[in-house]
């Protein structure tokens, strides 16, 4: 108690130990101080420690300040609270700066801060070495170089592999090299030494700068690069491109070799021939060999081999090339004797090739028509498409076909398909009279009778018009049109009709149809009549319904005799220029007998 009473009776200052600014901020010094009994200070002084000397920058009293003539005079200022600030701090303001506090009956009591001045590096810079390195090299070679510049104190450099920091070993090896520039910054440069691996051609490296600043270590990464690594082949790889099943004829092929060494190798091709190895080398390029518009003799064998410069090693791979064809393609016909109409027929496809094959058949049109190696025909006639294509198929290929076409041709003697028969013509007028026929071989075709004839057709069809004028004789006996080849001769009638006769012979008919036709409807409504009750019945069954009503009680005529009389007519009429019966019945409406 006594102790603390003694500590209570004295002024005490307050200040932190340490502080720390940038090169070329302010540096603030605080100073606080407690006085028993809330007294007031006598005085405070500043002092600085020069080389274990204390110079003062100023003398504080109630009534005054004073500032003494020293080095930070221009750069000082006090605050409000007596705080001690200095501005545009420089490499040599770092120094221990005291602060005194007088307060009369209380006593004096001093602390004292040490000012820390910094100058926060650059990022640094990293440069990779520019050459490749072999794992051949048994020594340790430079991998990068790094630089950090401009900073205060002097940092610390760090080496990582993969983000992984490296520590010096017997493969690993780091310099070092600090520089004080005029500014009084400083520069770091490090350099990185390793031997390397095959691994280490994916190996990324940085550098890393590390700081402290407030008490803490910052750290700043430079970017991440690798090295060229220099290295002999393991492996070796030779294929087809594209894949060997589905190259065909015609197609431009590569085959490419790849070895897993860096640098690349040098490349040879070959192909085997017999028994020995052909020198294909002049047809490739950077590992690359290219067979144009290749042919079933391409197939075969072929070889890379690669020698590498590091080593002199040298390595080999095989690969086989297939060229899939289609060749020999022919149809056979059974029978191969000529065909006539109504015969049938077979055919045959077949072809050489590697692979599995499919056949289509199109006519000559290019409508399809059948499927597999066999296609047949019955009936054959004229009328049949005359050409067929096989079309030969690789599935498991595409684009690998080939075609052949087959003619099938039907022979037989003409047969005439259209005539202008019956023609209706008038004796003197000039008609065409038209006859076409189709044969093979080609037929010819003439008319029995002279006129202006007009051919016209194709290899299988013939036809013909004939201008002639119509004459009694050629109206009587009409026409004969002849078709003849090789194999036999059709003939065909044409008849000529008198248009005159047919018109008379028509105008009969017609008005026999029309009396038929009248009394039939006059028959339906007699009867009509007869089941409404609107006829009834006298002695003979039958009543005349145009009778007055004074004659109902006789008969004017059976209705059976009637239809009789009626037909016999009708037809004197269309004959003999008599009345019909219908128009004598007319005659008696009225009257009685």
């Amino acid at each position: 108690l006594l102790r603390f009473a003694a500590a209570a009776s004295k002024v005490e200052v307050f200040m932190p130990a340490e502080v720390e600014v940038e090169i070329g901020g302010t540096a603030r010094i605080e100073c606080s101080f407690l006085i028993p009994d809330n007294g007031s200070y006598a005085y405070i002084n500043w002092f600085y420690i020069d080389r274990g000397n204390r110079v003062r920058l100023y003398h504080i009293t109630s009534e005054d300040t004073l500032e003494e003539d020293t080095e930070y005079k221009e750069r000082l200022s006090l605050g409000k609270d007596n705080a001690l600030s200095i501005s545009a701090v420089r490499l040599h303001d770092p120094r221990t700066f005291v602060c005194q506090v007088g307060a009369g009956s209380y006593g004096v009591d001093e602390k004292h801060t040490k000012l820390l001045v910094y100058k926060i590096p650059e990022a640094p810079e990293i440069t990779a070495r520019s050459g490749g390195i072999s794992v051949q090299n048994s020594d340790i070679s430079t991998i990068a170089q790094c630089v950090s510049r401009n900073s205060f104190p002097a940092p610390n450099i760090t080496w990582h592999k993969n983000d992984e920091q490296l520590e010096e070993s017997s493969k690993v090896k780091m310099t070092f090299t600090l520089t004080l520039e005029s500014s009084g910054l400083y520069t770091v440069t490090s350099g990185l030494l390793a031997r390397v691996t095959r691994q280490d051609r994916h190996s990324l490296y940085h550098c890393a700068v590390h700081y402290r600043l407030h008490g803490q270590t910052h750290t700043l990464a430079s970017r991440r690069v690798g090295v060229t690594v220099f290295y002999p082949a393991e492996h070796i790889k030779l294929q087809v491109m594209p894949s060997s099943a589905l190259v065909k004829e015609g197609d431009d092929v590569q085959l490419v070799c790849e070895a897993d060494g860096n640098p690349a190798p040098v490349f040879s091709f070959y192909k085997r021939e017999l028994d020995d190895w052909h020198d294909l080398s002049t047809l490739a390029e950077s590992g690359v060999l290219n067979l144009h518009d290749v042919n079933k003799n391409s197939s075969g064998l072929y070889r890379c081999q690669t020698l590498d410069l590091d080593d002199m090693r040298v390595m080999e791979k095989d690969v086989e090339l297939t060229v899939n064809y289609i060749e020999g393609v022919h149809v056979d016909m059974e029978p191969s004797s000529a065909l006539r109409e109504g015969d049938s027929v077979k055919l045959s496809c077949d072809a050489l090739s590697p692979v599995d094959l499919d056949f289509h058949w199109r006519d000559q049109k290019g409508r399809k028509v059948g499927e597999g190696n066999q296609l047949f025909l019955s009936n054959l006639t004229f009328e049949t498409p005359n050409n067929f294509i096989c079309k030969v198929m690789a599935p498991s290929v595409p684009g690998l076909e080939q075609s052949k076409q087959v003619a099938v041709t039907v022979e037989d003697k003409p047969r005439i398909v259209a005539v202008s028969s019956p023609l209706y013509v008038q004796q003197g007028e000039v008609v065409n009279l038209t006859c076409k026929a189709i044969a093979h071989p080609r037929p010819s075709l003439r008319w029995s009778v002279n006129g202006t004839a007009h051919e016209f057709g194709d290899d299988q069809h013939v036809g013909s018009n004939l201008t002639v004028r119509v004459s009694h004789d050629l109206l009587r006996a009409g026409a004969r049109c002849r078709v003849s080849n090789a194999l036999g001769v059709t003939e065909q009638h044409i008849q000529l009709l008198d248009q005159k006769s047919s018109e008379s012979k028509g105008v009969i008919i017609v008005a026999i149809i029309v009396a038929i036709l009248v009394v039939a409807v006059l028959g339906s409504v007699i009867y009509f009549l007869h089941k409404k009750g609107k006829i009834p019945c006298g002695r003979a069954g039958k009543q005349d319904i145009t009778k007055p009503e004074a004659c109902k009680d006789k008969s004017l005529v059976d209705v059976k005799s009637d239809k009789l009389s009626e037909e016999a007519g009708l037809l004197q009429g269309a004959n003999g220029e008599k009345r019909p019966a219908a128009d004598q019945v007319g005659q008696s409406v009225g009257h009685c007998p």
